[in-house]
């Protein structure tokens, strides 16, 4: 008898860590070296996390043995609550702040207590895809809406709401945008605010990138703006405190939580079954959010992510055939190639042949529900040096490149 994976894969990727990876992992065992900019993993390119943060950790790990409240320790969503009133969420209550083992469990909880077979969910395209595994796994439908790479990668609000139905359950929306560093602004999030207070419609916000800005680049949280609608927005501490390997992050639930009140018990029976998250992760989060900053050191000008940011953009618009939108946020260029030109007819076979003859790792943008073979995306977390041998090499493949 042969035992096969479950049907609910069915449709559902993670090409970010995908048939590329393996490849890659294929060409390191014959003993090639491959330079990986294929997931934004902050520690591996010399990120380093507070020292403040290690140490409180280290004091208090002696309390970290037991089980702490399924919902997380009060400390922690303590201080995620105040932080979010400095942010202008309205209905606050620290019943209805979660913690969780990083945004991922976050994301797939609140689907799970929330989706019936067949509720529809508006998700980003290009989106970062757990959102569309996780709505697939849960029974839901993900519709993806578009958005514009010539407007800079904003959500465009016609197609989005076209797209809305008797189904629809809620709208996701990515505003400092994993893969393409857009930063959506305030009149396009007043824009889906009025949508949803019009059609009834739950307003996801992954938020995770709400520090990583650059260019004078404004952060708004849309749980900022209403009142009157059921915010659900994540955040966590993998990017911004360079701790992805903490495992912590968060679920908040604001504006119209009197509608909660049975999803909310899902969540709390989801997070009960689990016997809460990591607490060594949990304890590091009162001191992240309250401590200083350093993350708006390196992307401020002079900054490492911001200098590694100039540089791999001006070596991508150099190499002809390629044009990319600059990013306002996170640590990704989301590049297009003009695939007439290179006879490009799959992301993912133009990838494979850069990874066997350059190794170097990147990802198609098939990864990320793009439906195009014509963007990829690029980690710009490496030093200058790495970031220059890895686009040197790009711009050398693709100066004989043609697929075949």
């Amino acid at each position: 008898m042969e035992y096969r994976k479950s049907n609910k894969f069915e449709g559902v990727g993670y090409d970010i860590r995908g048939p590329l990876l393996k490849e890659a992992q294929r060409l390191e065992a014959s003993g090639h070296k491959i330079l990986k900019l294929n997931i934004g993993n902050t520690k591996p390119f010399g990120f380093d996390a507070p020292d403040e943060i290690r140490h409180d950790v280290a004091q208090n790990l002696v309390d970290a043995e037991g089980y702490a409240d399924s919902k997380g320790i009060f400390p922690a969503r303590k201080a995620i609550m105040q932080v979010c009133q400095t942010k202008g969420f309205t209905n606050l209550d620290i019943d209805n702040v979660i913690l969780t083992n990083g945004v991922s469990e976050g994301i797939r909880k609140v689907c799970d207590a929330l989706l019936n077979r067949g509720d529809e969910i508006l998700l980003p395209s290009p989106d970062y895809p757990l959102w569309t595994a996780a709505v697939k796994f849960a029974g839901g439908k993900p519709v993806h809406y578009l958005c514009d790479e010539q407007s800079g990668w904003l959500p465009d609000i016609g197609d989005l709401c076209e797209k809305i139905t008797a189904k629809t359950k809620g709208i996701v929306i990515i505003p400092f945008n994993n893969p393409t560093g857009a930063v959506y602004p305030r009149d396009i999030l007043k824009r889906i605010v009025q949508e949803a207070q019009e059609r009834k419609l739950i307003i996801f916000s992954d938020e995770i990138y709400d520090k990583i800005l650059y260019d004078g680049a404004e952060a708004v949280s849309i749980a900022s703006l209403a009142d009157d609608v059921l915010f659900v927005t994540f955040n966590g501490l993998s990017k911004a405190y360079r701790l992805p390997g903490y495992r912590a992050g968060w679920v908040v639930l604001s504006g119209d939580v009197s509608s909660a009140k049975d999803f909310k018990e899902g969540l709390s029976m989801l997070s009960d079954m689990s016997l809460g998250c990591n607490v060594p992760g949990q304890l590091a989060i009162q001191t992240a959010l309250g401590g200083y900053q350093s993350i708006y050191d390196l992307t401020k000008k002079g900054g490492r992510l911001y200098e590694q940011r100039e540089i791999g953009y001006q070596m991508l618009t150099k190499i002809e055939g390629i044009t990319c939108v600059k990013p306002l946020s996170a640590l990704y260029f989301f590049p297009k190639i003009d695939v007439a030109k290179f006879d490009i007819k799959s992301d993912e076979k133009f990838l494979l042949d850069f990874l066997r003859e350059k190794h170097v790792l990147l990802v198609p943008g098939k990864g990320f529900n793009w439906k195009q073979p014509d963007h990829f995306r690029i980690v710009f977390l490496p030093h200058s040096d790495d970031m220059i041998d890895a686009l040197t090499r790009l711009a050398d493949f693709l100066s004989t490149y043609r697929q075949k």
